[in-house]
């Protein structure tokens, strides 16, 4: 099927479309700090690989990035580490939610995939690597300001403070690795990175910019830096595939059929491999943590410009 519509006008469409169903779903209400998010707010841009940035609705309002950020730290940890990076953490979908404690200890400690909370506490305590938290934090945001073009993008101390009040099974999830030998650093320090990492705020705008390298094989389309290699930059893809959205990864590729993370905060990345790379935002979740909104949105304008890998 070839696209009538140009990707403002599909942007346009998906923005209108989305307005009956805004609203919907449930706010993460158990992090404080995103329980008091108004779940009708709703954004989405592209970022193409020809240099297009387009954006609808609250898509230049920073919200709290959460799981998406397990993207980009991967991409660190890889680079850091290479292939030794997967000895400490598998490739395989959970079929459990993101927060799971049955399958680490099912599975004496080795999580699952780097994007579970307890595979990303593992790929955090890798770039932590015994050194100093604020150096790490530091480090991981600069990453994302530098693949943004965006020195605004920042951590929002109060969502960071709220997950570690309240973030019990992540600690428990990091202890039970520590325990196994899977965790090299102190677990508080692990905890503060992951939970900072988390609170990282950016835009729809921003996230699509950052996530362009993931869309040309590892290439920043816009500048021409090579920010990963063209084979971690696939491998990362087909881990988002088939582990993006946890337990509900097989809905998405079916329905969206693109790549995508998502957060407890409503937001979405999604890749369109050698075309673009999209994000959304809309609080309100579905049963299984990602944005109802959200995977709605990206579903429409896959299918509008008919964008699949498959």
């Amino acid at each position: 099927m070839k696209t009538a519509l140009d990707l403002s006008e599909a942007i346009a469409v998906v923005h209108r479309d989305m307005q009956a169903h805004l609203g919907q779903g449930r706010v993460a209400d158990y992090i404080p700090a995103l329980a008091r998010v108004d779940p009708r707010r709703f954004g989405i841009a592209a970022a193409t690989c020809d240099g297009q940035l387009v954006c609808a609705g609250d898509g230049a309002e920073p919200f709290s990035v959460q799981s998406i950020s397990k993207v980009f730290t991967l991409t660190l940890a890889l680079e850091k580490l290479g292939a030794d990076l997967w000895r400490r953490v598998g490739r395989e979908p959970s079929g459990s939610r993101f927060n799971s404690m049955v399958r680490l200890e099912q599975e004496h400690g080795v999580p699952r995939n780097p994007l579970i909370n307890a595979g990303a506490l593992v790929v955090t305590d890798a770039l932590l690597d015994r050194g100093d938290t604020g150096t790490t934090i530091e480090g991981i945001a600069d990453f994302l300001r530098l693949r943004s073009e965006d020195p605004s993008v920042d951590i929002d101390q109060e969502v960071a403070r709220s997950e570690g009040d309240t973030g019990f099974l992540n600690a428990s999830l990091a202890n039970f690795l520590k325990a196994s030998n899977n965790l090299h650093s102190d677990v508080a320090d692990v905890l503060k990175v992951y939970f900072n990492q988390c609170a990282l705020r950016m835009s729809c705008s921003q996230l699509a910019r950052a996530g362009l390298y993931l869309t040309a094989d590892g290439l920043d389309p816009w500048t021409g830096e090579r920010v990963t290699t063209a084979v971690r930059a696939r491998r990362i893809n087909a881990i988002m595939m088939t582990c993006g959205h946890y337990d509900a990864s097989g809905e998405f590729a079916f329905r969206v059929g693109l790549p995508g993370k998502s957060g407890v905060g409503g937001g979405i990345l999604a890749i369109a491999p050698h075309r673009a790379a999209v994000a959304v935002w809309s609080p309100g979740l579905n049963a299984a943590g990602t944005s109802h909104v959200g995977s709605m949105a990206l579903e429409r304008l896959a299918q509008l410009m008919d964008w699949s890998v498959f």
